[in-house]
């Protein structure tokens, strides 16, 4: 992909429109018109206009930061076209000649290998958050290739997780019983340097087809035991209306499928993409769940904000993910800012990740100890609804194991030891029985 990369547009399901998987004709099918190309699936959609009680208009439509970046870059570019998810789409930063238009890239920013196994793309929107001069402001870190990503220390490897051999079908990972992870594409809008995926994501690994699709339905099919199915990628929420619906409809068509959730950062770094056609579709396939992903509270913006509420109130639960990551949200005072932040956006904090061991990124990664000190310090310090729990994805397939700082001291024979919030000691009733030969003595 290049910056004269353009999204083309495909046919749209208009509001009164049958979902793609009960229509009469294979012709109609916007899949099969689109021929299977990934690119030709990032399809735009119509819109329905705003109401102007939404609670979200009283607020600001965007920071000052964003706009001094679209008055120095994009004079010329209004506010439909900026506001088009489309136009974010094919106007991505994907080169570092183009990047240092926008920044002033320091000398670790600079020298890096341009044939990255991770690709770099940066949405316009995304792009204004970013510090045109500060190389270690924490979203800046985050979306901008670094020298260190290419040095490889003991226990990274390119697939930690070991998703691959857990993948009983190309695109979809079968790690516990009951769940299973389908990978639509492995496109996104915006690559984070510490992508998990980073192996695979923009490398056209994934097509976003329906032959594709439809060998990791069928083995959902086929699986019983399988009540919950996550989408996700690259990003799900890329795709066209049309073509997620149609996967989303071949999964409510399989009966003991219970629940859907969607893995994606679209509402942090695309949140134009949250239109109100693409909700009320979503609507229809409750029981939802969605997975979003922050790592700071400078993505908290307004237009997050209005994604975020737009899904919210479409009856959809959020929960975010946030990857713990070393110089971007590793202390008390940052983390508690973006918990806030997400809960002031009806997002539940809901994982924080320990940085996943992939290859080069050591330099993200943190102590397992600065973790739990981080949750020692939400704790009993703000509601519990924003304190997420601590999680440790153990390498090499064995899933997602929760960490907590040790409150318990000990046992007596009739009491449970244990330290509260503010390292204060109480005892809480718990006799130990005796054993049972000695009962019957």
């Amino acid at each position: 992909m290049n910056n004269k990369d353009k999204t083309p547009r495909a046919n749209i399901l208009s509001e009164d429109d049958e979902p793609p998987s009960i229509r009469k004709s294979e012709e109609d099918d916007p899949l099969l018109l689109a021929k299977d190309s990934p690119r030709s699936l990032l399809t735009a959609t119509s819109r329905i206009p705003e109401k102007k009680t939404s609670p979200v208009s009283r607020h600001h439509k965007t920071t000052l930061k964003t706009k001094a970046f679209r008055k120095k870059f994009y004079p010329l570019i209004p506010d439909k076209e900026w506001n088009n998810w489309q136009w974010q789409l094919q106007n991505r930063i994907l080169s570092h000649e183009k990047l240092s238009q926008f920044l002033t890239l320091s000398q670790e920013e600079t020298l890096v290998n341009r044939i990255s196994q991770l690709p770099l793309s940066i949405t316009p929107y995304y792009l204004s958050l970013i510090s045109p001069d500060d190389p270690y402001q924490p979203l800046r870190k985050s979306v901008v290739p670094n020298v260190n990503e290419w040095l490889q220390m003991p226990g990274e490897s390119g697939d930690p997780l070991g998703e691959d051999h857990q993948s009983p079908v190309p695109g979809l990972v079968h790690r516990y019983p009951d769940r299973v992870l389908f990978l639509l594409s492995d496109f996104c809008s915006t690559y984070c340097r510490y992508c998990t995926r980073s192996r695979m994501v923009g490398h056209g690994t994934i097509h976003a087809s329906r032959t594709q699709w439809e060998k990791a339905l069928q083995y959902i099919e086929e699986t019983p035991a399988v009540r919950d199915v996550l989408l996700s990628g690259g990003d799900p929420m890329t795709l066209g209306d049309d073509c997620l619906e149609w996967v989303l409809a071949r999964l409510r068509q399989i009966g003991h499928v219970e629940v859907i959730r969607i893995g994606t950062k679209v509402p942090a770094v695309l949140p134009q993409r949250i239109t109100p056609n693409l909700v009320k579709m979503l609507k229809k396939y409750h029981p939802l769940w969605m997975s979003l992903h922050f790592i700071h509270a400078d993505e908290c913006t307004p237009e997050t904000a209005k994604a975020c509420a737009r899904l919210a109130d479409a009856g959809i639960p959020l929960g975010s993910q946030t990857v713990l990551l070393k110089g971007i949200n590793d202390s008390a005072k940052t983390m508690a800012s973006l918990m806030h932040g997400l809960m002031k956006m009806r997002v539940r904090p809901y994982y924080l990740y320990q940085c996943d061991p992939i290859t080069g990124s050591s330099h993200f990664r943190t102590s397992i100890e600065k973790g739990l000190e981080i949750i020692r310090s939400l704790r009993g310090f703000t509601s519990g609804y924003a304190v997420p729990t601590y999680v440790v994805d153990a390498p090499g397939g064995g899933g997602k194991i929760p960490l907590m700082p040790n409150y318990v001291q000990g046992h007596t024979a009739d009491n449970l030891v244990m330290t509260n919030y503010e390292n204060r000691t109480f005892l809480y009733p718990d006799p130990v029985s005796a054993p049972a030969e000695d009962i019957l003595l």
